[in-house]
């Protein structure tokens, strides 16, 4: 298989720098950028110790809301994956600042609508920004769950990378905003008929765990047993219930995944939680040979 280049928008984060290290194990170039650049080892592995694959990554600092901070390290890049977004906005800090109520909060977190760019990110042109709609700059779903991951395919296909990954979502929850699955659907939906040269994949895993969080297993646990109700009543719940009663998979199990959709020209569009399970079991076999 032929070595490729790949550049990771969050690859400081907790799947971000799996996915980077699972690149790095197959002998690829990686190179990650965000706002921080290299990783805070502690709160994202069970180890404040860099991994000994992390010297392997060229870790970049640029901001992706500006895209000319990091336009140049998608040349020449085979693919590109966007794995950093809000699962929580920021509603609280009004109402603990006292600049808002706490209805006037709630309200504001769960309402219909909140402001993305001030520019449809397709049509800012090359050297355009992201600039923050709302009144107080508040980095919403929309702004980055959706008009980041547009703005970067869009620089992707301006640099002439087949392929481009997004960490989408299996689904809402009941104690999150509408929203925040539904700016996801919105940026697979304008990726995908809006930049047709990209071969898009979006990952839509459940809830990620590792025992590096040791807050995410018993989250987990539950998730697991919500999805076997849900197999056993023929998904009926799923509805209802969303993202709680899907399987929650192992953070490096979804990153073994995302290497391997890479690889696999042949993947394309959604890849939904069994398909997500069987590209890491493909991934395990390869590295077995």
């Amino acid at each position: 298989m032929s070595k490729k280049r790949i550049v990771v928008c969050g690859g400081n984060g907790f799947l971000g720098s799996r996915i980077c290290g699972s690149a790095v194990a197959r002998g690829w170039d990686v190179i990650s950028f965000s706002r921080s650049g290299a990783p805070n080892w502690s709160s994202i592995t069970s180890s404040p110790t860099p991994p000994s694959w992390s010297t392997s990554v060229t870790w970049e600092k640029a901001d992706m809301l500006k895209p000319a901070s990091y336009k140049a390290l998608l040349k020449d890049a085979d693919a590109v994956v966007h794995s950093t977004g809000i699962l929580m906005e920021a509603d609280y800090k009004g109402v603990l600042t006292g600049k808002e109520s706490i209805w006037a909060g709630i309200s504001r977190a769960f309402s219909a609508t909140k402001g993305g760019s001030r520019t449809n990110p397709l049509e800012r042109g090359e050297e355009g920004n992201l600039e923050p709609g709302e009144r107080d700059g508040q980095l919403t779903y929309e702004l980055m769950n959706r008009d980041s991951a547009i703005t970067l395919a869009q620089e992707a296909s301006f640099q002439n990378v087949p392929s481009f990954v997004f960490i989408s979502a299996a689904a809402g929850a009941p104690m999150l905003p509408k929203r925040y699955i539904t700016t996801k659907r919105d940026a697979e939906s304008t990726i995908s008929s809006s930049l047709p040269k990209l071969r898009s994949i979006f990952i839509r895993p459940g809830f990620l765990y590792d025992s590096s969080r040791s807050f995410t297993l018993p989250i987990a646990f539950a998730g697991a047993a919500g999805n076997m109700v849900n197999s056993m009543v023929g998904g009926r719940l799923t509805a209802l219930a969303g993202a709680a009663v899907e399987k929650p998979l192992k953070a490096d199990l979804v990153a073994e995944a995302v290497v391997e959709a890479i690889a696999d020209e042949g993947v394309n569009g959604v890849v939904g939680t069994q398909r997500i399970e069987d590209l890491a079991n493909v991934a395990w076999r390869r590295g077995m040979l």
